[in-house]
């Protein structure tokens, strides 16, 4: 990430009130510096003068004044820049989370979800710094440092052009640091993720390496991976402490080489004090910026690495250009709930140029249930995401006449061959997004999912577990019909709901759907079970053109 990255400002728009403020703060506190060089060289100048406390008192008390101020703003530019970063990491999380939704699962189940979720905690939070640390400084280091030097050479050229001389090289040695800086934080940020994949890998199979006794051979490998990311660490660490020994000791050395000029003209009589003096006073303030910019580089090199990722994510959800889901609608409220059928006209769908669908056309009508059967990897949810407006497609799909991506979601209930379960009650994760969740319609939804053997209110930890498998897919399916139901939905869609069943629940479920056409709904069961491709009205096939990976 570039110091500063321009989709910053597309993606956060509290970007711009921050800088504006931190550059309106950067400007007084610039004034304030000078003002306390030119005051503090006024009371030094005559003092030797011989002037008393009485001529200066003035001075004094301006002075304090300015010190004070100067203190004010500091703390105002703190806050400002804390406040702002806040905001800003806010904007950037929930444009993000939007971003990851409008892509949808097919796009998220090429990438880690361990890498993801990282992105979006840790990484974001990570971004503190860069807001609070490194940010105002770079503001700071753009409008102080040409008012500084600018003050020095009107002062006198001399030390202008030895501080201009020697000022670039702050900034050639951060390009040098920070170019390996970059490249360690790389790596250790790539090693996190790799701790993180590995550790969600083993809490995920934990299970199953216990049935084969394998569970204590991934101790080592977590402690080598942990390692790995230590040592990386560490790394990072001592550049950072090379490079601000480094910043200190070029800007020492351009100081010093000002104060040598200054005092050797000031023995010559070439100088007046109260220039001299001003200007030394001024010189380590010209340094100052850039070098805390080199000082909190480091510390803003996780949230840029962080952020690069996020900026990538959301470019890709920029690209698609998919609209954005329109929000639920409050529980009671009604639509019209006229029935409507779900039409596929000459639809296409590939995956990097692998035609998985190829001219589909059907047209799933209400009052009937409709099973699309297939083999296993032939694209029957690739048509159900393109249905959602998840994976781009060739033609046309259209429930009544909502034909684009926003429109089709808002009409369609569905649940998904994974059950997608929350840590939480059985009852929230039926009810899952709703602002006020109806404990009736969720008793109702769990009965009319086959599931009225679940109490809503059990608990269930991480992915739904302390649930079997048959009883997740249920309760999937029961959020389906909850929001059908609460939402009025006219299209449900349901992507292999009896996988995970025995032939009994199978078939009670299967009835219990058929209550459901029965109330003019438009119903889609993608499955190759043969119990539910017998109970269906209409069977749908599509034709192997190539496997889904």
């Amino acid at each position: 990430m570039r110091p500063f990255d321009p989709r910053l400002l597309r993606y956060a728009t509290a970007v711009r009130g921050t800088l504006a403020a931190g550059g309106l703060l950067a400007l007084l506190q610039t004034g304030c510096v000078i003002a306390f060089a030119w005051l503090v060289t006024q009371l030094v100048v005559r003092a030797i003068a011989g002037d008393g406390l009485a001529a200066t008192s003035g001075l004094f008390a301006m002075l304090v004044l300015v010190i004070l101020l100067r203190g004010v703003l500091g703390w105002l530019a703190d806050t400002t820049a804390a406040r702002g970063g806040a905001t800003v990491i806010g904007q950037l999380r929930e444009a993000l989370v939007g971003a990851l939704g409008r892509l949808g699962p097919r796009w998220l189940s090429a990438r880690s979800t361990a890498e993801v979720t990282l992105t979006v905690g840790r990484g974001l939070d990570a971004l503190d710094g860069y807001f609070t640390k490194y940010l105002p400084q770079l503001v700071l280091t753009v409008l102080a440092t040409p008012l500084l030097l600018g003050t020095i050479f009107w002062q006198d050229v001399t030390s202008g052009i030895i501080v201009l001389a020697t000022l670039p090289l702050i900034p050639v040695f951060m390009v040098l640091v920070g170019w390996a800086t970059q490249a360690a934080q790389q790596r250790q940020w790539a090693a996190l993720s790799t701790l993180s994949r590995g550790f969600l890998d083993v809490v995920d199979g934990l299970s199953t390496l216990k049935i084969f006794g394998r569970q204590h051979r991934q101790s080592a490998r977590i402690r080598s991976v942990s390692e790995d990311y230590r040592s990386h660490t560490m790394k990072v660490l001592r550049m950072s402490f090379l490079s601000g020994f480094v910043l200190e000791l070029a800007a020492s050395l351009s100081v010093a080489l000002v104060a040598v000029a200054i005092g050797l003209r000031l023995l010559n009589g070439q100088l007046d004090l109260s220039v001299g003096l001003f200007v030394l006073l001024l010189a380590p303030e010209a340094f100052l910026p850039l070098r805390n910019v080199g000082a909190s580089y480091h510390a803003a090199t996780e949230g840029m690495e962080a952020a690069q990722s996020a900026f990538e994510i959301l470019d890709a959800d920029r690209a698609t250009a998919v609209p954005p889901m329109p929000p639920a609608s409050p529980p009671g409220s009604r639509r019209d709930t006229a029935p409507v059928g779900l039409t596929f006209d000459d639809v296409t769908i590939e995956y990097d140029t692998r035609p998985v669908a190829e001219h589909f056309s059907a047209e799933v009508v209400p009052g009937e249930l409709t099973v699309l059967s297939a083999p296993s990897g032939t694209g029957k949810s690739s048509l159900v995401a393109a249905a959602l407006g998840f994976v781009p497609f060739a033609g046309r799909i259209a429930i009544g006449r909502a034909t684009d991506a926003a429109g089709r979601r808002g009409l369609i209930a569905w649940a998904g061959q994974r059950p997608g379960l929350v840590a939480g009650t059985v009852a929230s994760n039926v009810a899952l997004g709703a602002a006020d969740p109806d404990a009736d319609l969720v008793n109702a939804s769990l009965r009319l999912a086959a599931a009225a053997e679940l109490d809503p209110e059990t608990p269930l930890g991480v992915g739904g577990s302390g649930l079997s498998g048959g009883q997740a897919q249920r309760v999937a399916v029961a959020r389906a019909l909850y929001r059908m139901r609460a939402e009025d939905c006219p299209v449900l869609v349901l992507d292999e709901p009896t996988s995970a069943l025995d032939d009994a629940t199978e078939s009670r479920l299967i009835e219990l759907l058929r209550g459901v056409t029965a109330e003019g709904r438009t119903v889609l069961v993608v499955s190759h079970r043969e119990a539910v491709v017998a109970a269906a009205d209409t069977v749908l096939t599509l034709e192997v053109l190539s496997r889904v990976p």
